[in-house]
């Protein structure tokens, strides 16, 4: 195996490192080895041997009592046989007659944890091996064991397809039922010679990965071809790159120099030991001493290349010369007389003089503090920098500095709005405002962007019969990841459920089970959960708005990897869909303009400050860990909880509407909005990493003008009914009016959605789209645009308008041209 030879490989590697000469000759290190040597005491250098003829000490798998779990829903004869054949082997059992007591007695972790499991694949309807199968091996520690599926002796002779899929879901292996226990037996004991001791052998090299990992020296394992495998934790510190960025790569792209010598000599089966120039990220190159030993995994020709990487000495002293040639620089306090400052300084200007004394004495004391933040540092570059300059570009300085001493740096103040669109003002104020106000006093909290969501969830528990409609949905789901994805169709298909179907294909396919470390049920268990606390009432903010959320997100995140940026991990993609799917939950239907100015209970808890956002993030938590059962956060480490936790948190809050231009300002500076240019600046930093969360998390909230205009102007009618109800509500209890344009007997629809486009969506999208390269969405977005102007235009203003309209919408899109079409 792979890290048996490897480690075999390291003690020759470490002799090496202590000392032995070069191998270039085709000799192994000329001091005695210590490594047992041929029969006859020949020693290792009287002649070249081959590596895979070496001899060296392998790491000896534990040999515990084999734990064995078997889930049969019945005691049956075949049952009895296993049983029997069981204690026949020594081995030590475990019966269950569920799927959840499966999963439980797996999970448990004092005594779980077994090497075998066998299933009762006879019944599905008692228990559903495939769906155990995959909860199993999406949890913690599954990877060795071995799984086996009892299965009718006609599921062998007349339909494959069924072990096929068994196979799929991760069963090693499927046996045939027999009441004999001399046959379970010798099934019994081929499974645990041909599958159960090779896993303990390979689960064992574990210890290999932690050594290498913990390693003070870089080591990178490649193929033959010098392609990395493998890379510790230390060769980020040599290469500066990340362990992803390593990983994949060949030595080629992460050297300056050429590589054929080392695959000259390593293919002789000889030890390469000489210097390379590496392209280190974002530094200047730097030189390192490499030693190449190849491994022989298979065969005898070497498979795998052990490459140990040492900073070269010179490095350390070029790096060490640069440090000492910076601080021999003139620091502000040392300028020569004569030069601009002495001569501005010259000046008895009391104020300049008393200026530039406290100026200097800021400075220091920024200096002395323990900590210092990225906005400190350039505050002190800046009084540096004025120490050298000219009195007229001191004050500029002065001016710049006062800006940047300020809160809210990247919250710029509203652009007016034309007059002429009142309904725009009224919207667009209400957005970008908060709290308790008269006039425009609220955001449409949790993005209540002028978009529209539909979908009523139900409180019921989510069963789907096996019918057409179960077939529809199957298909249906295939096409998760298209952008034209069919919400509304999902809502009708679920019952009004969709959260939980969605969101259960997303996380398959993301890997979020095995990242979590958490079986599919209790996934769905959480997803049933968090669809019971949305509102059906609601005609915006549901869980099929939750679910639209969430599988635009995803349609982001397969971007984005399409795109190979290497932006986010996989507990990043799991993390945002977790946030896109709780982002609005327990959305009571009103603006926290309308909770504030109504003193509802949350309002108070929070102080107006963020009421719905920080109220959607803490219930998400708040049922997540009070039940166990529903506890996705539960295999996680206490580190991971905290990352997962954190990041989920700030994601739920930036889909605040009121800190819009804030986010976006944000992004826009770091990453630019050049459409043409192909490279955008990947974050190599945690800064920029929760920049393109946020700007993420944002754009899939307000997706709706970027979606096919069927879906736009159903969106836009469920928003602009659940601002009616807002307002009906307030006129009834004698509350302010906080969007007083949206009265359902004179708003125009079309006003709102053409200014929404215009004031928030256009930008955004545009600074989106130039950073995960999606040009549909900016069609569509152009489309809708031109489209909303039509309707207003042609008298399309009011709900009973955009019904009509929409009947005409769903008559006419089988025959309707497609939108490439169109432009």
């Amino acid at each position: 195996m792979l890290f048996s030879n490897i480690f075999r490989s390291s003690r020759l590697t470490s002799r090496l490192l202590a000392g032995g000469t070069s191998s270039s000759s085709g000799r192994y290190g000329h001091r005695k080895s210590s490594l047992a040597l041929t029969p006859e005491e020949e020693p290792l250098d009287s002649c070249p041997r081959l590596v895979s003829d070496l001899k060296f000490p392998n790491l000896l798998p534990p040999n515990p009592v084999i734990k064995i779990l078997i889930a049969f829903c019945k005691n049956d004869p075949v049952f009895e046989a296993l049983v029997n054949a069981s204690h026949r082997l020594s081995l030590e059992p475990t019966f269950v007659k569920s799927a959840e007591s499966a999963i439980d007695a797996f999970q448990n972790p004092s005594s779980g944890g077994h090497h075998i499991i066998i299933v009762d694949a006879r019944y599905p309807r008692t228990i559903e091996a495939e769906a155990l199968g995959r909860s199993i091996r999406n949890s913690k520690g599954s990877q060795h064991t071995t799984m086996v599926a009892v299965v009718k002796k006609s599921v062998f002779e007349k339909d494959d397809t069924a072990v096929i899929s068994l196979l799929d879901v991760g069963y090693n292996r499927c046996i045939i039922e027999s009441p004999h226990v001399s046959i379970c037996s010798s099934e019994l004991r081929q499974i645990q010679h041909s599958l159960v001791r090779p896993q303990n052998v390979i689960s064992t090299q574990q210890a290999l990965y932690t050594a290498l990992h913990r390693s003070r020296e870089a080591v990178i394992i490649t193929d033959d071809t010098l392609r990395a495998q493998y890379a510790n934790r230390a060769s980020e510190r040599v290469l500066n790159m990340k362990l992803d960025e390593i990983v994949g790569r060949s030595l080629s792209d992460l050297v300056t120099a050429d590589i054929s010598n080392i695959l000259s000599h390593t293919s002789r089966y000889k030890d390469y030991d000489g210097y390379l120039t590496t392209r280190r990220k974002s530094q200047e190159s730097s030189q390192i001493h490499v030693r190449a030993v190849p491994v022989s995994c298979i065969g005898r020709n070497p498979t795998h290349l052990v490459l140990i990487l040492e900073s070269s000495s010179s490095a350390l002293v070029s790096t060490n010369a640069i440090g000492e040639a910076l601080q021999t620089l003139p620091q502000g306090k040392e300028v020569p007389r004569g030069s601009l400052h002495s001569i501005r300084r010259g000046s008895f200007d009391v104020r300049s003089i008393a200026s530039d004394g406290l100026r200097r004495t800021s400075l220091a004391k920024l200096s002395s503090l323990p900590l210092e933040a990225p906005i400190t540092k350039v505050l002190s570059l800046l009084a540096q920098v004025q120490e050298n300059c000219s009195l007229d570009e001191a004050k500029l300085l002065d001016r710049v500095m006062e800006f940047l001493k300020r809160e809210g740096l990247y919250s710029p103040q509203m652009k007016e709005i034309r007059t002429e669109d009142p309904v725009a003002t009224d919207l667009i104020g209400a957005l970008l405002t908060q709290g308790p106000t008269n006039i425009l006093s609220s955001r449409r909290s949790s993005n209540d962007s002028i978009i529209r969501g539909g979908g009523r969830p139900s409180t019921g528990s989510i069963v789907f019969n096996k019918t057409k409609e179960s077939s529809q949905l199957s298909d249906l789901l295939q096409t998760a990841l298209d952008w034209d994805f069919e919400i509304f169709k999902l809502e009708d298909l679920t019952e009004k459920r969709p959260l939980v179907c969605l969101g259960l294909e997303l996380f398959r396919r993301f890997d979020v089970y095995n990242t979590f470390n958490c079986d599919e049920m209790t996934f769905k268990l959480w997803l049933i959960e968090m669809e019971k606390h949305y509102h059906s009432e609601n005609t915006y903010h549901n869980s099929t708005h939750a679910a639209d959320v969430m599988q635009a997100t995803a349609v982001y995140l397969q971007q984005l990897s399409n795109r190979e940026l290497k932006i986010m991990d996989r507990m990043d993609e799991a993390t945002a869909l977790i946030a896109a799917a709780t982002h609005d939950i327990d959305h009571p239907g009103r603006s926290s303009a309308f909770l504030c100015n109504s003193d509802n209970t949350l309002a108070l808890l929070y102080n107006d400050i963020c009421v719905l956002e920080s109220h959607h993030a803490a219930t998400t938590f708040r049922l997540t860990l009070g039940d166990d059962k529903i506890n996705i956060f539960k295999h996680l480490d206490r580190d991971m909880y905290k990352l997962a936790r954190s990041i989920i948190v700030d994601m739920i809050l930036a889909t605040e509407m009121t800190r819009h231009f804030e986010h976006l300002a944000k992004f826009v500076s770091v990453f630019g909005t050049d459409v043409e240019s192909k490279d955008p600046l990947p974050p190599d930093n945690d800064d920029n990493q929760i920049l393109v969360r946020r700007m993420l998390i944002k754009c899939a909230d307000v997706s709706n003008p970027t979606r096919p205009l069927k879906f736009c102007v159903e969106w836009a009618r469920r928003i602009a009914e659940e601002y009616f109800m807002q307002t009906d509500e307030e006129k009834r209890k004698n509350l302010p009016i906080v969007m007083p344009m949206f009265d359902r007997t004179t708003c125009s629809i079309s006003k709102s959605q053409i200014g929404f486009i215009e004031y928030i969506i256009h930008d955004m999208m545009d600074a989106w789209n130039s950073f995960i390269e999606m040009p549909e969405i900016i069609r569509y977005m152009e489309f809708n645009y031109s489209q909303w102007k039509l309707f207003e235009e042609q008298g399309i203003n009011t709900l009973s308008d955009i019904k009509r309209k929409q009947m005409s919408l769903t008559e006419d899109t089988a025959s309707s041209i497609s939108l490439e079409e169109k432009f």
